[in-house]
């Protein structure tokens, strides 16, 4: 456990080759650009009308950009306040504390590692720590998750249950203005959610690092808490642009899962995150995940003779492998399940 990065870092004034990425994979200096990233007001779907409405936004932002953020949403602003106060915490803790608990092992349903699970075959690292834990059903999870700091399991476990419900309800939203059934997206394809926190140290040299490279997210669809600091980046265009945090937003991002379901009507977003030399940065992420033995195709009332399918069926845990083979690069893992 001592690898963590967020356990050594501040120690640190140079950034560590091993940390040191190839030209082609950086951030570099480049700024990325600014732009008008799509935000949904949630609070505007009340009406007939305002749902409408929304429901149109949800899917051009998604058709566009593969992700939008919500506000007006309902959750919390003190809730999800506490629990990235005790998400800080956590990271905080001695790395002897966290080691009783925690071990790196790809094996174990509650995970904290540095990197990623791959770490030591690895050839260059990444500037984060990550610890992953199932929330659903809760109470079949919590005993999973840490004990400390002493307010995790409440305050996360109460985070958990409402950002579950809220990206439930955007899916229902997105089932609406599809044409699919109410409720599409319960049951098996979204059997698994998991609580996936990023940590981000400060960094003593960004341009040389990365937080996460290039890539899509295999899942039906994640809902994340960046906070108030700059890193997650989206390629559109053939150009990164930032994704500006905007105060008790989430960002919702369309995973592979969802795109093939649309049978491409929602597309899902590549992206990375850039590290920082001015404050540590945390993140927390929630992702809706099919069970691993669902299979998953283009919904049936979205396919005729004037649309027909552009991917094949597959179960998720097919997709899984051929995802870790292609190490989350979007065009390579999408090529592999289109229809010829």
């Amino acid at each position: 456990m001592a690898m963590l990065v967020s356990s050594w870092s501040k120690d640190v004034y140079s950034l560590p080759e091993t940390y040191v990425f190839p030209p082609d994979q950086r951030a570099g200096d480049l700024i990325p650009l600014a732009c008008n990233n799509p935000i949904i007001d949630l609070n505007k779907a009340v009406d007939n009308h305002g749902r409408s409405e929304t429901i149109q936004q949800i899917l051009k932002a998604g058709r566009e950009f593969g992700f939008f953020q919500v506000i007006n949403h309902g959750t919390s602003q003190t809730l999800m306040n506490e629990a990235m106060e005790v998400l800080k915490e956590f990271f905080d803790m001695p790395a002897e504390v966290k080691e009783r608990v925690f071990k790196v092992d790809s094996s174990k349903k509650c995970r904290l590692y540095t990197s990623t699970l791959n770490y030591d075959t690895e050839e260059v690292h990444f500037w984060r720590d990550n610890l992953t834990h199932p929330c659903h059903p809760l109470e079949d999870c919590l005993q999973l998750w840490p004990e400390n700091p002493p307010r995790y399991r409440e305050v996360l476990g109460k985070y958990s249950v409402e950002v579950s419900k809220l990206v439930l309800r955007i899916l229902d939203l997105i089932c609406e203005g599809l044409g699919l059934e109410n409720g599409y997206f319960a049951d098996e394809l979204s059997q698994v959610q998991l609580l996936s926190v990023n940590q981000y140290p400060r960094c003593p040299d960004p341009s040389l690092a990365m937080g996460m490279h290039r890539h899509c997210d295999p899942n039906v669809v994640t809902i994340l808490k960046q906070g108030d600091i700059d890193g997650l980046q989206v390629f559109k265009d053939g150009q990164w642009i930032s994704v500006e945090p905007l105060p008790n937003a989430f960002v919702v991002i369309i995973g592979c899962q969802l795109q093939i379901i649309s049978n491409d009507k929602l597309k899902s977003a590549e992206h990375r995150v850039v590290t920082n030399s001015e404050v540590d940065r945390t993140t927390i992420g929630y992702f809706i995940i099919p069970s691993y033995e669902c299979f998953v195709e283009p919904a049936k009332n979205l396919i005729d003779d004037c649309n027909p399918p552009i991917y094949k069926a597959s179960q998720y845990k097919e997709f899984l492998g051929t995802y870790a083979e292609k190490i989350g690069e979007y065009e390579a893992v999408m090529e592999c399940y289109k229809l010829q």
